[in-house]
């Protein structure tokens, strides 16, 4: 018999959950070097079932990690969706198809859908290769905040004192740990134990709408069961959603209140079967025929709510995010996407940026205010889009004797309205320390506070065509996009060469901010919109061109199949350029003419400056020539 004694530890960074959100930010925080640890009170990972839907943005930052082709091999795409509504001879009848994504800059214009646990599969795998597991099956037990104003403001004091259990201890391993923690993140789910500790409240309601969704490989006449359906029936309504192999998701509205434990107010599973499920969905697929000879995957039951956290943090020291900070209708596929989102904004590589960039010393502790303040917008958000959407769906259907139902119109109208939101590429932050949109009237089409357009523009070195997003990895460096117009043209190389020099010297920002190592912090892209028979990537001044790989132009491929345009589709004036600041995360924070850059008048916050946070309210801060303080900000004149 063991005999266990209390151990104490220290970490920079405790995850608490080990779902999507707790993964995608440990695996972040492992790629930039930070001393992680992430566990979760389930003795494995999710096997079957759960979330399953990946929206194209989600995919870009998938992508941005090195772990999308994974995601696109193993799991099914979905590019088409059809609309079936009452037919007026009884049953159901097609009544359109469209595409299944309206954002017109998405890089990937599709869902893919794969079972949650194979998601998860993707993070552990890579966090193994960085030496970092989950450490099952362990529950915290309490968490101490410390009180003490100078602890809380010191980025590199252990401000989290949390007690863990380990569930099943062996002989060598104590039962009860203390861990000493920098930051900790609740990702625990929508009923976290974080959340919960620390008081922080949901706002929201719940629905009376009740929903079962049931996992299998069915048989079936229906000729879209390899798209995604909404079906407006009599019976009540039905989605569909391909998965991967022959696996098809079906979510069925259900309306009696059975369901329900009266005591509770929450779905009673015990009151109901996967085989009662279908016989309902066989009602509204009529006249088609479906069953399911093979065994169920996976089914549940839910009640549709709509509640968001008072607060996503606790003194900048406690995150929660995911399900734990909001819940909503998983039909429009915005669970996990959110989830993973919210902790790539916070600390996953280009998120990690922001909890790395501190621990670092290379930000003020105030940077983490902007994860509260752009994502919680972005809950509410979604909350607000969930809400019409489940009513539209979750409504009956037009007919002759219900005039007041939902029409196909109606509903193929904001499902093709909210296409931008819920794939994820319309999000955009609002103006804070790290977005400053002040020259965005300079700009038509690269919008600052929303993520970097794709685009594909070819290598000066040897006209190989690349898609700019993948030469902006996230590795928690800023990314420094001169867009160096016609530079054959003398005058122009002459302008680009003086903004190089400026950028070299000793006073610039990547001297500055580069902490002895500016590669380490920037990342620097040219891109020329020269023609690739006429230009060297040599032409460029060194500073501009760190390696022969970093030299772009935007012109078309050998064969002329892709590329060209990049400037036109960007906004940007193909003769005066531009520099584009990209944020570790993807998003644009900042968009300025290079022809204006010796006229403008650039902001810093001073508190900012003074604590070296590597954040643009200007241009070129290397093109300084004098600074006067006023109130709290710094005012530079070019």
């Amino acid at each position: 018999m063991p005999i266990f004694l209390n151990k104490e530890s220290d970490v920079d960074v405790l995850i608490i959950g080990a779902g999507p959100a707790g993964l995608m930010c440990a695996n972040s925080l492992a790629r930039a070097g930070v001393n992680v640890r992430i566990i979760d009170e389930r003795p494995a990972k999710v096997m079957a079932g759960q979330a399953d839907g990946v929206q194209p943005r989600t995919i870009e930052v998938l992508q941005s990690y090195g772990l999308a082709d994974r995601l696109l091999r193993e799991g099914n795409q979905m590019h088409m969706v059809a609309f079936y509504n009452p037919s007026p001879s009884g049953g159901i009848e097609r009544t359109g198809r469209a595409i299944d994504v309206t954002a017109p800059t998405a890089r990937y214009p599709f869902e893919v859908t794969l079972h949650q646990g194979a998601i998860e599969s993707i993070f552990l795998d890579s966090m193994r290769s960085l030496g970092v597991t989950v450490q099952r099956p362990v529950v915290p037990t309490s968490i101490e905040l410390s009180q003490d104003e100078a602890v809380l403001n010191d980025p590199n004091s252990r401000a989290v004192k949390v007690v863990l259990k380990h569930l099943d201890p062996t002989d060598r391993q104590s039962e009860t740990e203390v861990v000493h923690a920098k930051f900790v993140l609740g990702g625990d789910g929508a009923h976290s134990w974080v959340r919960k500790t620390f008081g922080i409240t949901m706002d929201g309601e719940q629905t009376d709408y009740i929903w079962g969704v049931v996992d299998t490989v069915p048989e079936t006449d229906f000729p879209d069961i390899r798209n995604r359906c909404a079906i407006h029936s009599n019976n009540g309504s039905c989605m569909v959603i391909p998965r991967e192999g022959d696996k098809v998701r079906l979510y069925i509205q259900l309306s009696d209140k059975q369901f329900v434990d009266p005591s509770t107010g929450r779905v009673d599973k015990d009151n109901v079967s996967p085989e009662k499920l279908l016989e309902v969905a066989k009602k509204s697929f009529a006249p088609y025929s479906i069953s399911t000879p093979n065994p169920i995957d996976w089914w549940t039951l839910y009640i549709i709510g709509q509640r968001v956290a008072s607060k996503f943090s606790v003194r900048d020291r406690v995150f929660i995010a995911g399900d734990a900070c909001h819940t909503h209708s998983p039909k429009a596929g915005q669970g996990m996407n959110a989830s993973m989102l919210d902790t790539h904004n916070l600390a996953t590589l280009p998120p990690a940026w922001k909890i790395t960039y501190i621990l670092r010393g290379w930000a003020d502790m105030s940077l983490l205010k902007t994860y509260e303040f752009e994502r919680r917008k972005y809950a509410q958000d979604l909350i607000n889009f969930d809400k019409k959407f489940s009513t539209l769906f979750s409504g009956k259907p037009r007919t002759e004797d219900n005039q007041n139902g939902v029409s196909h119109e109606e509903f193929l109208n904001a499902f093709q309205t909210f296409g931008a939101f819920s794939s994820g590429i319309g999000v955009h932050y609002l103006p804070s320390a790290v977005v400053n949109p002040q020259h965005q009237s300079c700009a038509t089409n690269l919008i600052v506070g929303q993520r970097m357009l794709p685009h594909i523009f070819i290598r000066a070195a040897d006209a190989r065509p690349y898609e700019i997003q993948d030469l902006l990895p996230a590795d928690t460096r800023f990314k420094v996009l001169v867009f160096a117009g016609d530079t054959p043209d003398k005058a122009q190389l002459e302008r680009v060469n003086a903004l190089a020099a400026e950028m070299g010297k000793p006073e610039s920002f990547l001297t500055r901010f580069g902490h002895g190592e500016p590669a380490k912090v920037f990342d620097i892209l040219a891109i020329s919109s020269a023609k690739k028979d006429i230009v060297n990537y040599t032409d460029l001044p060194q500073l501009l061109r760190p390696h022969w790989s970093k030299v772009l132009l935007d012109d078309v491929d050998m064969f002329a199949r892709t590329g060209g345009g990049g400037y036109e589709a960007y906004g940007i004036d193909p003769h005066k350029g531009a520099l584009v600041i990209v944020r570790p995360d993807g998003y644009v924070a900042l968009w300025l003419h290079l022809s204006s850059c010796r006229t403008s008048t650039i902001i810093l916050r001073r508190s900012w400056w003074r604590h070296r946070v590597v954040q643009f309210y200007c241009s070129v801060p290397g093109l300084l020539d004098d600074c006067v303080y006023t109130g709290n900000r710094m005012y530079y004149r070019l």
